[in-house]
């Protein structure tokens, strides 16, 4: 048997970003017996692959799972430009937890936290802050009194 679900707060992220008309509860109890077949209306008695599905539903209902590919695309694509490597989840998630930039990893991230770290990100960029890796020297090009340009 398949095991049960024991934190619900999946569900209720998405499901307070649906417009609900009438009984929020009876919504609930509706969508669980949608996504269960007509087994139970309860949360509890669901199944995980159930729950999933659910869940999934009930993201793209309210649109919150767009936003979040759309507000995560475009913080990697910021601090790509800021020359984080962004092939490399690990340089990511050690980047986005440095208490100055987000905290935390960049998958832990809710959508109020990615606005953030956009703007932060923006403001780095407009700065003309630049990611060095450690024990990596810049590149420095001189110019020379002869006018000819020289690369150290």
């Amino acid at each position: 048997m398949e095991s049960k679900v024991k934190h619900f707060g999946r569900f209720f992220v998405a499901f307070r970003q649906l417009a609900v008309y009438g009984d929020p509860e009876e919504t609930r109890r509706q969508l669980v017996l949608q996504y269960t077949g007509g087994r139970t209306d309860s949360l509890r008695e669901m199944t995980m692959k159930e729950y999933g599905e659910l869940c999934s539903g009930v993201e793209r209902m309210g649109g919150t799972r767009e936003e979040l590919r759309h507000r995560r695309s475009a913080a990697l694509k910021l601090m790509q430009e800021l020359g984080v490597d962004t092939t490399d989840w690990g340089r990511i998630n050690g980047f986005c937890q440095q208490a100055r930039i987000a905290g935390k990893p960049f998958a832990k991230l809710d959508i109020e936290e990615l606005k953030d770290l956009a703007t932060r990100l923006r403001v780095m960029k407009k700065k003309g802050w630049e990611r060095r890796e450690p024990g990596r020297q810049p590149v420095v090009i001189n110019i020379l009194p002869t006018g000819g340009a020289g690369i150290n």
